[in-house]
């Protein structure tokens, strides 16, 4: 399996999901990038993952549908009762699971960003949307703290060598606010560093590692004690994100 991001807008990313010439797409706000990338690397598209109904996460699919054999547009059950994902064709909930060539593809309801949030993970890749970013996570919108609270600790309990994808570009920021939950982390320092770096260098910091993230992202450590200070974790985890709305 080979994951191919296709940065669009001016942060977002979306995700070719490429067995041999097959491909799916992640996420597509746009869809021009994401045909480039197909004739680059010579894929046929044939399915395309959504992580939350947001305009900047689905706006491609209708030119998609145009231009590429589309079978299966795959959302939440919770997207498709409410008809929030244009030409959505699959509704998944948690638990369940599907075929893209010879890899299995599981599912996991994620809510909190919105309320149709899920993941999709498959040979070790996690496509989280905008539920956990490199050293962050989405703005609680639809659900409450304690279910984004819920949804993270879902999310961190996957293997650590996990690869993450996430749906922006907003890493350098997330790990400078990171640094103020933990001053004295030092894995947050190198990760800034690093992030730095690799951004001045006009490469992406996706994918991230599950487990540098359960070292260096404040709400996968919201019940830290050395983060939580003697609060309960959903205050905790509340306290960070209203932290990071201001930041």
């Amino acid at each position: 399996m080979q994951v191919i991001p296709v940065p669009c807008l001016s942060d977002n990313y979306a995700y070719l999901v490429a067995q041999g010439r097959q491909a799916a797409v992640v996420d597509p706000s746009q869809a021009d990038p994401v045909l480039r990338a197909i004739d680059e690397h010579r894929l046929k598209l044939t399915e395309i993952w959504l992580t939350h109904h947001h305009w900047d996460h689905v706006g491609g699919i209708e030119p998609l549908i145009e231009e590429c054999p589309i079978a299966h547009v795959r959302g939440s059950r919770y997207d498709a009762d409410h008809q929030r994902i244009p030409r959505q064709t699959d509704a998944l909930s948690d638990g369940d699971s599907f075929e893209f060539g010879d890899a299995t593809v599981d599912i996991l309801e994620i809510p909190g960003h919105t309320l149709g949030a899920i993941a999709f993970i498959t040979e070790g890749n996690l496509f989280s949307g905008d539920t956990l970013f490199i050293a962050g996570c989405g703005r609680v919108f639809e659900g409450t703290m304690e279910m984004m609270s819920q949804s993270l600790s879902k999310l961190r309990s996957l293997p650590p060598d996990t690869k993450v994808w996430c749906g922006h570009e907003y890493t350098v920021n997330n790990l400078r606010f990171a640094k103020t939950v933990e001053p004295d982390n030092q894995e947050i320092d190198r990760a800034l560093e690093e992030a730095i770096e690799t951004r001045e260098a006009n490469r992406f910091t996706v994918p991230g590692a599950l487990e540098r993230e359960l070292a260096t992202n404040p709400f996968l450590r919201f019940d830290d004690p050395n983060v939580a200070a003697g609060q309960d974790a959903v205050a905790s985890f509340t306290a960070i994100r209203q932290a990071k709305d201001q930041f």
